[in-house]
């Protein structure tokens, strides 16, 4: 009697809460979130798979409802994701301050779609996007992007907010101080490279309500994550230790790692040999800890040697170093798998060879170990290891350095390499995946990319039409053109490091003064002009039409300004000081436009970033901390000029504060050289520029943050007044 009771209670509430008895209460609730206006107009239904077969979706009308089906969560939101983008032509944004569109009826599905998957997994994430892009995240901002995460599919997400929690039990129980534990930790953006062993002690000590908040994060996002099917990739110990242990354990093989980043001697990292009977101990303390805290899916990421040299390169050192490594995750958890960014491969070719690489693979047991081939639209490393001699590997694409708005990524290339490894990867290929390092201006790319992991049976021309259409919100030939432009002509270049335009760059008279600022092109000016003049035509509400003409007129005026600036520095030699007057105001202008031009979308904002920031604090010294950390990550980086920029952004607020003001005392002091006929000393300029880099980067200099505007009148209005200049390059 009290079963027949509880069915029949259970049977109510489906019928008030618009549910099936066998729907998929993770995706209905996901749905709520992303979708509320249209979430009772769906079912979601989760069935069992054949034996043997991947993941997939189905899409059916069945009257007045749309039917997702999956054999799992995560499917049945990338079917969600499928009907969203080629049914109601929408898209949503990896930031929550974008609300997705939709039409006002949902369009039925004809005919019944059955698409499966190509890949087992799909991997998201880069320890650098913790510091790049979310280190000033609450949950509201997670709560939307674990969601566009499910979307896409994403199986596999790195999750290592909140670790420093953790460490600070392990170490406490090990014998160190708070105040030494806290010290040892960087600022909260500076987080990412000292969990890679790259720096410690930087804008410490990190705050004990950070440490908290950030402990208290991390439990709701590796829940909401196990949620949507996913798996989250939790951080094991890789070796890294606080020098201060080194008192403690005399005995210990602690050692001193390579210097990085040009930071100076009191900033270098401590690294334990994974041989060292110690190392086992820390590790057991550390994941009993972690899983304590946050549970386990039994994936950890251990990378301990990012950018810096091992203690031996040995062959036979290193496959015991990675052998131990193994060992002491197996000892505490029996399903342990490690994850392993193959960025070091290609970071250091000289020190890792073909003969260290497998020692360091094969001394792990065979499918124990998961390898992220990590930029694979520039380098593919299984093809040079023997498909990472047997070891389970992922393909990824990068993408993106530093959080870098500049338009980048080869879309075809990416799409040829992905199909030539799903043909010939191996059965070892366990997925794809992605490893940006910022969200950036580029999110069409990493859709593409996961798209791909499915058998859509959709030709890349096909799906360039549809991303144009929900671009615009409806099928429009001009979009479509525009689109195919760009895809077939402008995005043909994978990223690098410091990609930006040459307006982010610390100012010089010729090249770009230092790799970390790189304005380098493969298409011609005019190619883009006209992509941007058609979009330009379309009428359009989309919040993502207007992003696209801010982004791409961004793209354009910063393209045109390094064209002005070759013309300064020719008049400069020249000693013709009316034109160099005259292409002097044209750059300082250009500047202008493109900061009232970025200001028209939030996406571009570094009032936002800052805010965000202060946010964290309790008082005014402590909003100062955070926004000071903020703004050095995306300005002077550290402690010398060696990464100075790396980070740049086009936005807001930060072009007419910090790169416009540069430029302005650049073309001050390159004019004052050429009337006193004088050579311009740049090493002179290089000295004075940097204490205003220095004094931007503390939260005491004042910014004053543009208005925004209208993005189309704003685009029509640029697009007008820089036609003629545009026309007339060849």
């Amino acid at each position: 009697m009290k079963i027949l009771k509880l069915l029949s209670l259970l049977a109510i509430v489906s019928v008030f809460s618009g549910c099936s008895p066998n729907d998929d209460v993770a995706i209905r609730e996901l749905a709520r979130r992303v979708i509320p206006q249209h979430e009772k107009n769906f079912k979601f239904e989760k069935i069992e798979a054949p034996a043997g077969e991947n993941d997939f979706f189905e899409l059916e009308s069945q009257g007045s409802k749309i039917v997702v089906r999956g054999n799992n969560s995560n499917s049945i939101a990338v079917g969600l994701n499928y009907y969203l983008k080629n049914y109601c032509l929408t898209t949503l944004s990896w930031h929550n301050h974008i609300a997705l569109e939709m039409p006002k009826v949902l369009p039925k599905v004809e005919e019944k779609v059955r698409i499966s998957a190509r890949a087992r997994d799909r991997f998201f994430l880069n320890y650098c996007t913790f510091g790049y892009t979310m280190p000033w995240w609450g949950w509201d901002e997670w709560e939307h992007f674990i969601d566009w995460m499910a979307l896409q599919g994403v199986t596999m997400p790195l999750a290592i907010t909140g670790q420093e929690a953790v460490w600070q039990k392990v170490w406490l129980k090990m014998g160190l101080t708070d105040d030494q534990i806290r010290n040892y930790f960087t600022g909260p953006a500076h987080l990412p490279w000292h969990r890679m062993s790259n720096i410690d002690y930087w804008q410490g000590p990190l705050p004990q309500e950070w440490i908290d908040n950030q402990c208290e994060l991390q439990k709701k996002i590796v829940a909401r994550e196990r949620q949507l099917g996913m798996k989250p990739v939790l951080p094991a110990f890789a070796g890294h230790v606080p020098q201060e242990l080194k008192a403690l354990f005399p005995d210990a093989r602690i050692t001193r790692v390579s210097y990085w980043g040009g930071f100076a001697d009191e900033y270098r990292c401590s690294f334990l040999d994974p041989m060292d009977p110690l190392y086992e101990k820390i590790q057991k303390e550390f994941l009993e800890e972690q899983t304590r805290l946050f549970g386990t899916d039994h994936i950890y990421g251990v990378d301990p040697f990012n950018e810096i040299d091992a203690p031996s390169w040995d062959p036979e050192t290193l496959g015991g170093m990675s052998k131990h490594i193994y060992e002491s995750m197996a000892a505490v958890d029996p399903e342990a798998v490690w994850l392993q960014m193959g960025w070091l491969f290609y970071a250091d070719p000289t020190h890792w060879t073909r003969e260290n690489i497998e020692s360091f693979l094969r001394a792990v047991p065979q499918d124990r170990l998961i390898m992220l081939d990590y930029f694979c639209e520039f380098t593919e490393i299984w093809k040079n290891t023997e498909k990472f001699f047997g070891q389970p590997y992922l393909w990824c694409y990068l993408g993106n350095f530093g959080g870098n708005t500049m338009l980048s990524g080869n879309f075809r290339t990416v799409s040829a390499r992905m199909e030539d490894a799903f043909a010939n990867g191996g059965n070892n290929l366990r997925g794809v995946g992605s490893t940006l390092e910022g969200l950036d201006v580029n999110q069409f790319m990493y859709e593409f990319m996961f798209d791909k992991a499915w058998n859509t049976g959709m030709s890349d021309d096909e799906w360039v039409e549809r991303l144009a259409d929900r671009r615009v919100g409806f099928r429009n030939e001009d979009s479509r053109r525009a689109w195919r432009t760009l895809t077939d002509s402008i995005y043909i270049r994978y990223a690098q490091t410091g990609l930006s335009t040459l307006t982010n760059a610390h100012p010089s008279l010729e090249g770009n003064w230092h790799w970390t600022t790189k304005p380098t092109i493969d298409y011609r000016i005019p190619t883009l002009w006209h992509a941007w003049e058609t979009l330009l035509t379309v009428d359009s509400d989309r919040d993502f039409y207007k992003f696209d003409i801010v982004n791409i007129g961004r793209q354009l005026l910063g393209d045109y300004f390094h064209v002005v600036r070759n013309n300064f520095t020719r008049a400069y030699y020249k000693r013709d000081f009316k034109l160099m007057e005259q292409y002097g105001d044209e750059m300082l202008d250009i500047m202008k436009d493109i900061d009232r031009l970025i200001a028209c979308h939030p996406e571009f904002s570094l009032k936002h970033w800052n805010q965000t920031a202060r946010s964290f604090g309790h008082d005014r010294q402590s909003e100062d901390y955070y926004e000071t950390n903020a703004r050095t990550l995306i300005s002077i980086w550290g402690d010398s000029y060696h990464l100075t920029d790396y980070a740049s952004r086009t936005w807001a607020g930060m072009v007419s504060s910090y790169y416009s003001p540069r430029w302005e005392m650049f073309l001050k002091k390159v004019t004052e050289a050429a009337r006193q006929n004088r050579q311009f000393d740049q090493k002179e300029f290089d000295k004075e520029i940097r204490e205003f880099e220095c004094a931007w980067a503390d939260a005491g200099y004042t910014i004053d943050y543009p208005e925004a505007g209208d993005a189309k009148a704003t685009a029509l209005e640029l697009a007008g007044k820089y036609k003629n200049r545009f026309d007339s390059i060849h």
